[in-house]
């Protein structure tokens, strides 16, 4: 009888053991189920970088807006998805570039306002990146090229500090490197323009980021404003070897932008 007991107490033990476990897995399947509600799906998150990456070579309006759809899909279902922000803003800046090549200059600096708000949103979450203090002093530099001497007593310093603080955080940072070489690149001699330091800066951020063709690019454009056409050949080849598909290097190669 005690035997027949301990078996039944058992019994009942098992059962309610199995019962927590499955009560524990259901309540662990609504969660996921929650958690994929409103969060973008990884593969819709990679096809966003994929099409970005192609939209960055290719400078394709419409790759880009559709790339720019997934990443605003994500901040929408996850206002803390720090990451999105930053691939937001990346693709604005791309944006920027066509409408720059269609003439379409409000359309340009509406889109260059947009990448500075969502670089800001990423460093909210993360202000310790030093690529995306890199990408608003970029970002503040491309704003110069659209207000004349009032921007550039507006936005330079607000350049200078961001790129200086990429620095700070990371001395290694190509894209702070390709910042800097563009200052120099774009600056009158009297606010520090020296095309000599932009090569040296272009050469930097190509070393640090041998993979990287758009520092090549610009290592190009600096050697062909120099005068050195041998050197920029090189440059743009090597940035076409590392993407075949990059307008922007096609262009500088023909001689079609300065």
């Amino acid at each position: 009888m005690t035997m027949a007991m301990d078996a039944h107490r058992k019994g009942n033990d098992f059962d309610r053991i199995l019962f927590l476990i499955a009560f524990g897995l259901a309540c662990f399947t609504a969660v996921a189920w929650g958690q994929h509600q409103t969060e973008a799906p990884p593969a819709l998150l990679w096809d966003g970088e994929r099409q970005l990456d192609e939209g960055r070579s290719t400078l394709d309006e419409r790759t880009l807006t559709a790339a720019r759809a997934i990443f605003e899909t994500c901040v929408h279902q996850d206002g803390k998805n720090s990451h999105c922000y930053y691939d937001l803003a990346r693709a604005d800046s791309y944006l920027v570039r066509v409408k720059e090549s269609q003439n379409d200059k409000k359309a340009a600096e509406r889109w260059l306002d947009s990448a500075i708000d969502n670089a800001k949103r990423f460093i909210v979450f993360n202000d310790r990146s030093a690529e995306a203090h890199a990408l608003l002093a970029d970002l503040y530099g491309s704003k110069i090229g659209f207000g004349g001497a009032f921007a550039a007593m507006r936005y330079g310093p607000k350049a200078n500090a961001e790129d200086q603080l990429a620095l700070q955080l990371d001395a290694n940072n190509p894209r702070a490197y390709a910042v800097a070489g563009r200052k120099y690149l774009y600056s009158p001699k009297m606010f520090g323009g020296d095309l000599d330091k932009a090569i040296d800066a272009f050469r930097k951020a190509t070393a640090l980021d041998p993979h990287g063709d758009e520092a090549f690019v610009w290592l190009a454009i600096a050697y062909r404003k120099k005068g050195d056409e041998t050197r920029a050949q090189v440059a743009i080849a090597e940035a076409l070897r590392l993407n075949s598909r990059s307008v922007l290097a096609k262009r500088i190669q023909s001689g079609s932008v300065d």
